[in-house]
């Protein structure tokens, strides 16, 4: 009789503390959204989850730019967002309420940093010295073996110009402009920081037998 009702009283506590434990869990909330950028894609963009200046906590978007952060007890937390290459961006006053995710959509669009990027800006011109439009330029990168690999193509524009973004890490590039109705030409830039680069490519005619 004694070990039953032993086992009765041990019982209720489990019970009252099961209780508790659901009742703390659903005494929290979260946050979730969306993030977008500019130019390129927008996975891998670091949320940094704050409390005032603190950092609490950080999660990385997904494929589609989209994150969730939960387990948060309620209270106003700031967002912190950052991915090379792209501006930082900040989203404050976040209210989180008890057994709530508080959503924010896609608002947060992150725009390209330029003083984090290398740029090739470039133009195309013909033997008059005219700007040439639709003309295909190939970027490639070159291995210290001399060998070069493609690894992006632009057409110009109207007024012949073209460009690309590429990481400010030192390497060197080789652009070459390809057309049915002139000879490729090809010109290496020498990538060593966050800067514009400027190329002038002139087209030269295909020789006749």
């Amino acid at each position: 009789m004694r070990f039953t009702k032993s086992l009765w009283i041990l019982t209720i506590v489990f019970a009252v503390a099961g209780m508790g434990y659901a009742q703390s869990k659903s005494g929290l909330g979260g946050i979730k959204g969306k993030v977008r950028v500019e130019d390129g894609r927008p996975n891998g963009v670091t949320v940094v989850l704050r409390k005032g200046e603190r950092e609490i906590s950080h999660v990385t978007t997904d494929k589609n730019g989209e994150f969730i952060i939960d387990g948060l007890p309620p209270g106003v937390y700031g967002l912190t967002f950052r991915k090379p290459g792209l501006s930082i961006g900040t989203i404050e006053n976040v209210e989180v309420k008890a057994g709530k995710i508080r959503t924010l959509g896609d608002r947060l669009v992150l725009t390209i940093d330029e003083g984090s990027i290398a740029f090739i800006r470039g133009s195309v011109f013909n033997g008059d010295g005219r700007s040439v439009p639709n003309a295909a330029v190939e970027l490639a990168k070159v291995n210290e073996d001399g060998s070069a690999k493609k690894i992006d193509g632009r057409l110009t524009t109207e007024t012949g110009s073209f460009v690309f973004r590429l990481p400010p890490e030192p390497a060197k590039y080789r652009l070459t402009l390809k057309s049915k109705t002139s000879e490729p030409v090809s010109k290496d830039v020498e990538i060593d920081g966050a800067a514009v680069y400027r190329v002038a490519l002139s087209s030269k005619p295909v020789s006749k037998p």
